[in-house]
């Protein structure tokens, strides 16, 4: 229940992606804020590569971004890991959206954002994921292994590649014609969705965290008395 000293705020999303990601989950994220879907606001892109098309839909959309490299010369892990947990909380950020990020986020920012951070793979996790399973790669085993169908997940982020417990998954029938193109285009529309109902899930409706299992609960979870705690 929400108290009256309290007043709930808009939830701050950060997005990270990388390298050259083409930033289509993102746009799926401001387009769902601008048609009042989602009452989160996207106020930070951070990318490895300035010239990603991500980071330019987030200029587009006047977006800050901000580009952290970690393989910059001379840049530790740490270096790299207190930058990003920076910018973060310079600009208030409330729940952090793995969208194209190719990397094991840091372990200080898993820490800092326990159960707010979210992940979005291209498979039916468990299922084809783990280190190096990304992009066509991903949708090349699903083939190769005779599986049925395949689909959309969104998870948690704990401390290893695709282990996290599970939000949301949608669900791509495997054709049999299907190539890993033809298979990632479809996926991607379900990845849209996905991800906003995620977003609606964490910043809006609420969730609880019990074990493996992640359940809806109705309790607000953003208060502007809580900024700074």
């Amino acid at each position: 229940m929400q108290h009256s000293s309290e007043v709930a705020h808009s939830p701050r999303l950060a997005v990270l992606v990388s390298g050259h990601a083409r930033g289509s989950n993102l746009q799926a994220l401001i387009d769902a804020e601008r048609s009042q879907i989602i009452q989160s606001s996207v106020v930070l892109v951070i990318g490895t590569n300035a010239d990603s098309a991500a980071l330019q839909r987030a200029r587009d959309a006047g977006i800050d971004t901000v580009v952290i490299s970690p393989n910059k010369p001379g840049r530790t892990e740490e270096q790299y890991s207190a930058a990003l947990l920076k910018a973060l909380t310079n600009r208030e950020v409330d729940v952090v959206c793995l969208l194209g990020y190719m990397r094991r986020l840091p372990l200080a920012i898993v820490a800092q954002y326990k159960h707010k951070v979210l992940n979005l793979h291209p498979s039916l996790l468990p299922l084809f994921g783990g280190k190096g399973m990304f992009g066509l790669n991903v949708h090349s085993a699903v083939i190769e292994s005779g599986v049925k169908v395949t689909g959309a997940t969104v998870h948690l982020v704990d401390e290893d590649y695709d282990t996290g417990p599970i939000v949301v998954q949608r669900v791509v029938d495997v054709l049999d014609d299907d190539t890993p193109e033809i298979l990632a285009r479809r996926v991607l529309d379900c990845e849209h969705t996905a991800i906003i109902e995620a977003v609606r899930l964490v910043c809006e409706t609420g969730i609880v965290v019990l074990g493996r299992r992640v359940t809806k609960t109705n309790e607000i979870l953003f208060r502007s008395s809580s900024r700074g705690q």
